[in-house]
């Protein structure tokens, strides 16, 4: 049986604006309590739906965060990879380059240089004044075997037109072939340079230089001593930078000399 306060009812009266007629809504008090008790639990699961749903986006942001940072994790790992590589590769060439200077300087033997008198010779006195005639480079224009470094366009920036040969300073540069000095000096990327002449159209070019010991249209024969290798110029150690030229363009010079064994 129903108490009397549940048979207890609540009137409402509705009277609109300018209407002539009014509205009442009757309802009781148990009506209500189970009006309330469904309005809560719809609010209650309006809350769980919210919060679930701010947890799920909060969680998607996170997980773009952390895809995001593992790409960036997984560039820098190959960089790191690539420069491990390459320090591995620069480790490699400085050991040879050390071990090289070290036979370089227990070894006092020339390796078939022509050196030049150190007075000129008296007229009619052919003494050891070069007879070779003007020659295709074949000689290696080291004294020493030196390291090849970098290769004909080999260059990490742009075209390399020679051979990079890591040397110790002041080390005998000498002609690879006989001819002429058609340009000596210095500039800003040669540093100390000769260019020697040698007919056929073929021309070779040593840079680097820390001292020449050979004048304008000069006549050197093959080997003969021109220049002392040095630092000069756009470098970064001391080395030689030899070319060989065939009627103005670059030809590879491993092709014309070999480096000793």
């Amino acid at each position: 049986m129903s108490s009397p306060r549940d048979l207890r009812k609540l009137t409402i009266m509705l009277v609109p604006d300018g209407a002539r007629e009014s509205r009442t809504l009757t309802i009781s008090y148990r009506g209500l309590r189970v009006l309330a008790a469904v309005g809560a639990v719809v609010a209650l699961a309006l809350t769980v739906m919210a919060g679930s749903w701010w947890y799920l986006a909060a969680r998607a942001a996170r997980t773009a965060e952390m895809e995001r940072e593992v790409a960036v994790m997984s560039r820098d790992h190959d960089r790191v990879e690539a420069l491990v590589q390459r320090l591995e590769t620069i480790e490699t060439q400085y050991g040879a380059i050390r071990n090289m200077f070290g036979r370089a300087e227990s070894n006092d033997e020339l390796s078939g240089v022509w050196l030049p008198p150190l007075a000129l010779p008296r007229r009619g006195d052919a003494g050891d004044r070069p007879t070779a005639g003007p020659s295709i480079p074949a000689s290696w224009p080291l004294a020493d075997k030196g390291f090849v470094t970098q290769e004909l366009y080999d260059g990490s920036e742009g075209d390399h037109p020679g051979l990079d040969i890591a040397v110790a300073s002041d080390s005998y540069i000498r002609a690879a072939g006989g001819g002429t000095v058609i340009d000596v000096g210095e500039d800003a990327v040669y540093g100390r340079y000769v260019v020697l002449d040698h007919g056929d159209g073929y021309t070779s070019l040593y840079g680097h230089a820390s001292a020449t010991f050979v004048t304008l249209g000069q006549t050197v024969r093959e080997r003969q001593v021109i220049a002392l290798s040095g630092s000069t110029g756009r470098s970064t150690a001391p080395h030689l930078h030899f070319e060989v030229l065939h009627r103005g363009e670059p030809v590879d010079p491993l092709d014309f000399v070999h480096q000793p064994g």
